[in-house]
């Protein structure tokens, strides 16, 4: 009997993952990508011999043991891969020259806080002890709520236990925790490491993570993490078709049957998943024809990540002086610097100096982000002309700031490049350039995101418009979780193996 088939739309690590495990469980899967290449947002790019890397910075669930160090095995992502694991989160420098800085170990991040600020002993205990609370916990890998069986569920409340931390402290954003702390420097240093909308948890479980060796950084970067799945999927028989741009899911008797490109062909298959842009899915490629007040409401009323302005730098020089930072050094400017539609008093740069593949030998790679809106660059496209002058002046900007905290490099400056948030529309399709869908609020983190279609048959959605957080762990477990309720649809058992 023929296997049935399947088709994923994009692929990012949503689309990849759900290839992947579609493929382990015997059905023929065919991933289209509107890209010249798989990865998603989970991506890296050349220039003139450096590699500007525009999504990992750490990646949760490198700790060999752990239930989402087992699912990047089952994704080929891991095996054979060294994990880099710094001592230093973030390094704050004010414009006074004081410096605070959040150490990836607990106990020498409290020791530091007291010496900071003493005067602030009282809130450094209550922020380290909430931060311990979430050790030994992780990302919660599981069968779908709506697929488990009523003993499952109450083997889940048994574990309950340890999602306490995250109830107690997700109840408030993390301006709240904030707030307790007298000293300015330790205010704004946190404040650039997390949006301080954000719910508070999630802080505190980065840091215990941080401290328990659960979030390394894959020596190689975004591109080669990508790649290993990629050959997963391959390997398992899959077929992607890149610069394959999905233009209608087609339909038949309320069941979906298939796609079509924007080239007119067609392609058939028993199942399709999305992994694209949630918005371009239900009214765009369905013409928002299944939709109700809950669905509408998500696009209506969430709000998504904005997008970003990137300039990566390729620099002939060696960072030797400078710490090895899981993510950014924050430097307070001395006046405001002007990027596009917005305003910055902190530069964050990322300085790849613990991973020589990203650069020439004697030279590293730079990498500065900042938010900004797609409307404002859309409204300086209307005249074509524009547009790189901006960039131009943007990168001009940024490297200006850095030579003051860095004198000499803007001479050693070999490669500028600027990515905006056209750059992350034209080739992710996002709706509104986003980096990461929905923005995690208080209000929002425990909502369960509707997967499929009021009215549609044969079809689920994944990715990062039906999870909220962002970050590739929710991404590969939303793949995981639409191929599970595909074989539940199905009658098959859902089958999870490593290579």
């Amino acid at each position: 009997m023929k296997n049935k088939s399947v088709i994923v739309i994009g692929a990012g690590i949503a689309g990849l993952a759900a290839g992947c495990y579609a493929a382990m469980n015997g059905y023929q899967t065919r991933i289209f990508e509107m890209h010249s290449c798989p990865g998603g947002l989970c991506a890296a790019w050349k220039r003139g011999g450096y590699t500007i890397d525009g999504c990992i910075h750490w990646l949760v669930g490198t700790k060999p043991g752990s239930a989402m160090y087992r699912v990047w095995e089952e994704l080929g992502a891991v095996q054979g891969r060294q994990v880099f694991l710094a001592e230093q989160f973030q390094r704050y420098e004010d414009r006074d020259g004081r410096v605070f800085t959040l150490y990836t170990n607990l106990d020498r991040l409290e020791a530091h806080m007291l010496e900071t600020a003493p005067e602030d002993a009282e809130a450094t205990g209550r922020f380290c002890k909430a931060a311990r609370e979430f050790t030994g916990t992780g990302v919660p890998v599981m069968k779908p709520m709506a697929l488990m069986t009523p003993w499952e569920k109450i083997k889940l409340a048994g574990r309950l236990s340890e999602l306490k931390p995250f109830m107690t402290w997700n109840r408030g954003p993390m301006s709240r925790v904030l707030a307790q702390f007298t000293s300015p420097l330790i205010r704004k240093a946190m404040a650039s490491a997390w949006p301080e909308s954000f719910p508070a948890g999630f802080l505190f479980a980065t840091l215990a993570w941080l401290n328990d060796g659960s979030a390394g950084y894959p020596m190689g970067g975004s591109k080669d993490f990508s790649q290993a799945i990629e050959k997963r999927f391959l390997g398992l028989g899959g077929e992607i078709l890149c610069r394959s741009r999905v233009s209608r899911i087609l339909v038949e008797a309320d069941r979906a049957v298939g796609v079509r490109l924007e080239d007119g062909s067609e392609h058939r298959a028993d199942f399709v998943i999305s992994a694209a842009d949630g918005h371009a899915t239900i009214f765009d490629m369905l013409d928002g024809r299944y939709t109700d007040e809950t669905v509408r409401g998500y696009y209506e009323k969430l709000t998504p990540f904005p997008s970003l302005v990137l300039v990566g730098l390729g620099v002939k020089r060696l960072f030797d002086d400078v710490p090895v930072l899981v993510s950014t050094l924050q430097i307070e400017l001395p006046e405001p610097l002007r990027i596009a539609d917005h305003t910055v008093s902190t530069l964050g740069v990322r300085i790849f100096n613990n991973d020589p593949t990203l650069a020439p030998e004697g030279r590293t790679t730079l990498l500065c982000a900042f938010a900004s809106e797609l409307a404002w660059w859309k409204n300086l496209r209307q005249d074509a002309s524009n547009y790189c002058p901006v960039k131009n002046e943007i990168a001009d900007r940024v490297v200006a700031a850095l030579d003051r905290r860095f004198p000499g490099l803007a001479s050693q400056v070999e490669m500028r490049d600027v990515a905006t948030p056209l750059t992350f529309e034209r080739y992710t399709g996002n709706w509104q350039g986003s980096f990461e869908g929905w923005m995690t609020t208080p209000e929002n983190w425990m909502m369960r995101m509707r997967t499929s279609l009021p009215g549609l048959a044969n079809f689920w959605m994944c990715g990062q418009w039906v999870e909220q957080g962002g970050g590739l762990p929710p991404a590969a477990l939303s793949g995981r979780n639409a191929v599970q309720f595909l074989c539940a649809r199905d009658g098959r058992k859902f089958e999870a193996r490593r290579e």
